[in-house]
Order: structure tokens, then C-alpha cells, then sequence
């Protein structure tokens, strides 16, 4: 690669609805590490974050980038993701956050969902093995990197032969962009078929994360660790941009993931205040907490955040009483731009910790088969509408009339509303066993069995049978050191279950299989047994 040095800052005007992100605390507090990395070796402040976007953007013309482009973005947890990211939506683009992860098919084929105009790559993730050739031939990419150190910092943007661009001014001498410009480009899960494309516009984000912020109470004295992948909604909403648009400090960890050992040495080091995290990675501290957390020193944070998957009971209160932090449960999806629904502080409102909380900035429904109203209590699929919903998938018609009802969303989930406006889950629509005829849900299953003293996780599902359509089969993990046969775990059911809902097959296992963002994927947990059962 030539080594021509770049311009450090190059002025590139924009106005954009999230613009706020950098130019309020650029004005107000200069200083003020906006992203760094956990080990410190890398700090970034408002102002030089500033600087480094706008050079990002001046290099991004200069290479070729229109307004209204689509560009994939692949990063793992760093500060370059967090230039290339805002670099691209405060040009007007479309940025398209994918997982480092993606198998070289999988790659192809969400740029090719995408239509992707380009893509952006991190310098560490090029040089990887095997990369340009995942990468169709007819794509261009963009390989960046953060150079330097300090207030000398510099990123710097290469052509896939290795070229920078020639200095000059940019195409697009003013950047003017609309509140319903789309930002960024989201895949859905994808766990029943090809992923789905999810819009957000610029005001869809603002709208989020104002929520979420002023939910939260988070100002510039906060600071967070971002151990959620940024490429989903969960890290990138709640954790990065909130962060940000707080005037808060967001830090990135070192190896570029969650790291169980490393992490309350980096929460004490960076004067973390808060986090948030799947169950699975709560589960993980928990466990980890006789040997790894700080008693001695204990860390002040003011609260801990859960959301992405169901949060049972025991671990909200033994990780509240281990860290002494209230853990407040959420609840998003990428249709609603993250988060739609939380327990507030503890200052603002009592926490159900069984609960997902109270709407926050939409409206929900409890709605019935045909679409009426449920009463209080009473259970139903989750309607929700308001400005941080995307207005559908896109290029996706079918999706789109069976998901979205005169400006409702229908989420596929099932819950129930207490007196309170309190949202309680209940599991997905899709999950739903039917057992000759009974509608039985897989969440009320594992809530029992995660109440057994010798289960730390469970997962239940439905398996195929020829007499009753399905049967109800579970999954497992034991805690450690503890030992338990099918049999009894069937017989504690029993005493919690009707005798239809009790799993005919209960496997103990070491793990599950995992979503990217470290949830149970329930689906294919289920495929595994079924293909084992088969075989046998």
C-alpha cells in the first residue's frame, strides 16, 4: 500500500438531524473523551472525533461516494466502526452495519441483498486470510484506518489497490439532509429464512435515542462499555449513539468483543457507569463474580440495562444483589429502532423485574386474533406504533402487508399488559407448541424450569409427532458442579405444569446454540435435536 499522508481535518458543512451527535458537545465540552478503546491506548475527544469524521467524509467523496448510496460497513467493536459509521450517515448515505463474522457465502450474499455500492472495511479485518476473495469482484471497498495518536490522530482511507484519494475539495460542497432520509440499512435476525431489511431513518434514531437517554437520565458524567456488537440495534442504538448524543463516554473493549476476565478491570479503569448486555453475559459476570469482581473496591454504576432476550427473575435479583446496581429489563426489536418498551430507575418508578417495563415514546397494544383489544391481563400479539417504528421492510411487499396494520407494527410477540401499562412477554407467535390442539408457550415452560435450583438455563420447543402434530421437548444447562436426570426435572414440571405441558423429552446440555448477539437461537437448538433424533 502507498503511504500518502491524509488530511487531518478537512471542513466538510452538514446538516443533518443527528449532526447534534458531535457539534453541541464539540461546543460545550471540547474536551470530553467522546470513544476510546477499554485499555486507553486510544482516546478520542469531541473535538477530535469531530475532525476525524469530517476527514473521513472528505476521503469518502473523494473515493467516490454519492449521496443516497448504499455502503456496508464491517467492523468489529471500534473506534474506526464508529468513524466509518458516522462518516457515512452525515454524508447522506445509507450505511449498512454487517457482522465480522459472516462466513464468506453469508457476506456475498447480504451485499448482494443490499445492493451495496461499496463496501468499507477496517484495516485489521482486510488483511485477514481469505477476505478480497469473499468480496465479488465487481464491488468496490474501502479499507480505513486510524493512524497515530492522541490530538495526531488520523484516519486514513485506501482503494482496494491500496491508492488514497487525491487531495481536493469534495463533490458535495453542502450536505442537506431530511429527518426521513434513510440512515442505515438493518438485517432482522433471519431466523426462519432470508433476513429482512429494516430502514431507519434520521428520525427514527433521534427518536430512539432521545428515549432512550432521557429514560435512562444519561448526561456527560456517564460512561459505558460497549460489549454488545454494534452491528445490531441493541450496542449500536442503546450503547453507542445514546451514549453520544448524551455527551457521555463510550469505550470500545480492546480485543474488539466482550471479554469475561477483562471486563470489571475495564469498568473500574474507565469509571464506567452503566452497561448493557444479554442475560447470557449477565449470566456469565454472575458466575465469574466470586473470583472476578472488585468486593474490595466495589464499582458504583447506576444501574445495569438488560435486553434482547427474556430476563428471568433469580438472575435480575442475584445480579442486583452481587453488584448492588439495579438491573432494569428493555425491550426492542429492530422494527421499533431498538428499544420500544423499559423499567424505568428506580427514582422514576418501581421495577417489575418480570416485566419489560412501560412504553417508551410509542404506543402498544394487546391485540386478539381479530385485532381487537385485549383487556388488562389478558394475552395477545404486541401492536406498536409511533416515530422510532420504520415505516416497513424494504423492497419487501408480502412482509410488509402481513407485519404492518394502518401505521401498527405487528411483532410477532405475544404479551399481556398489567393495570399499571406494565408489558409483560410471553414468547413469539411462531413458538408457539400446538400439541393436539393446545396452544402451549415455550417461555411459560422455561420460566418453570429456570426456577428449578439446579437449572441455570432453559430453552423449550416444539418437535413434530404424528398423533399430536407436536410435542414439547426442553433443553438445559445445569449449573455448575450440579448434577440432575431427565426424570426428576420431568417431575418438578409436574408439580408446576399441566400434564400436556410437560416436555416429553428434557436434554442437558453444555450450551446452546447462539444468535449473534449471544441470545438462545431456539430454532436451531430445536433443528439439533430433531436431526439427532432422526439419526438415532
Amino acid at each position: 500500500m502507498t503511504t500518502t499522508p491524509t488530511i487531518a481535518n478537512t471542513a466538510v458543512p452538514f446538516e443533518c438531524p443527528l449532526s447534534e451527535l458531535l457539534t453541541r458537545h464539540v461546543q460545550q465540552q471540547p474536551a470530553r473523551i467522546a470513544i476510546g478503546t477499554s485499555d486507553l491506548r486510544t482516546t478520542i475527544t469531541y473535538r477530535q472525533l469531530d475532525a476525524l469524521v469530517r476527514s473521513a467524509m472528505a476521503q469518502l467523496f473523494r473515493m467516490g461516494l454519492k449521496r443516497g448510496n448504499t455502503i456496508a460497513l464491517l467492523s468489529d467493536n471500534s473506534v474506526e466502526f464508529v468513524l466509518g459509521l458516522l462518516a457515512i450517515m452525515f454524508s447522506g448515505a445509507r450505511v449498512a452495519p454487517l457482522n465480522p463474522a459472516l462466513t464468506a457465502n453469508e457476506l456475498e450474499r447480504r451485499l448482494s441483498q443490499l445492493s451495496a455500492n461499496a463496501l468499507l472495511v477496517t484495516g485489521q479485518l482486510a488483511n485477514g486470510q481469505g477476505f478480497p476473495s469473499s468480496i465479488p469482484k465487481s464491488l468496490s471497498y474501502w479499507i480505513m484506518d486510524l493512524e497515530g495518536s492522541g490530538s495526531s490522530s488520523e484516519v486514513r482511507i485506501v482503494d482496494k489497490e491500496g491508492h488514497t484519494s487525491a487531495p481536493g475539495g469534495t463533490t458535495e460542497p453542502r450536505i442537506l439532509i431530511e429527518f426521513d432520509d434513510i440512515a442505515l440499512l438493518m438485517f432482522t435476525g433471519g431466523t426462519t429464512g432470508l433476513p429482512k431489511l429494516v430502514p431507519w431513518t434520521h428520525r427514527n434514531i433521534a427518536a430512539s435515542i432521545e428515549n432512550i437517554s432521557s429514560g435512562y437520565a444519561l448526561s456527560s458524567n456517564d460512561a459505558t462499555l460497549l460489549v454488545m456488537p454494534l452491528f445490531h440495534g441493541h450496542g449500536l442504538v442503546c450503547g453507542l449513539l445514546s451514549t453520544l448524543a448524551s455527551g457521555g463516554a463510550a469505550y470500545v473493549p480492546s480485543t474488539g468483543a466482550f471479554s469475561a476476565h477483562l471486563f470489571w478491570p475495564d469498568v473500574l479503569r474507565l469509571g464506567v457507569t452503566w452497561y448493557t448486555a444479554v442475560p447470557t453475559i449477565h449470566r456469565i459476570l454472575l458466575n465469574r463474580a466470586s473470583h472476578d469482581y472488585p468486593r474490595s473496591s466495589p464499582v458504583p454504576l447506576r444501574f445495569i440495562r438488560s435486553c434482547s432476550a427474556p430476563l428471568d427473575e433469580e438472575l435480575a435479583a442475584a445480579t442486583t444483589a452481587t453488584f448492588g446496581s439495579p438491573m432494569i429489563s428493555a425491550y426492542g426489536m429492530t422494527e421499533t429502532c431498538h428499544q420500544l418498551s423499559s423499567n424505568p430507575l428506580p427514582i422514576n418508578g418501581p421495577n417489575k423485574t418480570s416485566s419489560v417495563g412501560l412504553a417508551t415514546g410509542v404506543e402498544i397494544r394487546i391485540v386478539d386474533e381479530s385485532g381487537r383489544n385485549v383487556p388488562s391481563g389478558g394475552v395477545g400479539e404486541i401492536w406498536v406504533r409511533g416515530a422510532t417504528v420504520t415505516a416497513g421492510y424494504l423492497s419487501n411487499l408480502e412482509a410488509n402487508s402481513a407485519s404492518f396494520v394502518d401505521g401498527w407494527y405487528r411483532s410477532g410477540d405475544l404479551g399481556s399488559k398489567d393495570e399499571d401499562g406494565y408489558i409483560f412477554l410471553g414468547g413469539r407467535l411462531k413458538e408457539m407448541i400446538n400439541r393436539g390442539g393446545e396452544k402451549i408457550s415455550p417461555h411459560d415452560i422455561d420460566v418453570v424450569l429456570l426456577a428449578h435450583p439446579k437449572v441455570l438455563e432453559a430453552a423449550s420447543f416444539g418437535e413434530a409427532d404424528k398423533i399430536y402434530g407436536e410435542n414439547v421437548e426442553a433443553a438445559v444447562i445445569l449449573r455448575p458442579g450440579m448434577q440432575a436426570t431427565e426424570s426428576e426435572l420431568q417431575d418438578y414440571c409436574r408439580t408446576q405444569l399441566s400434564a400436556f405441558e410437560v416436555p416429553q423429552r428434557i436434554h442437558i446440555v453444555a450450551n446452546f446454540p447462539r444468535t449473534a448477539k449471544g441470545s438462545t437461537d431456539r430454532r436451531a437448538l430445536a433443528l439439533q435435536f430433531a436431526a439427532s433424533e432422526s439419526s438415532a
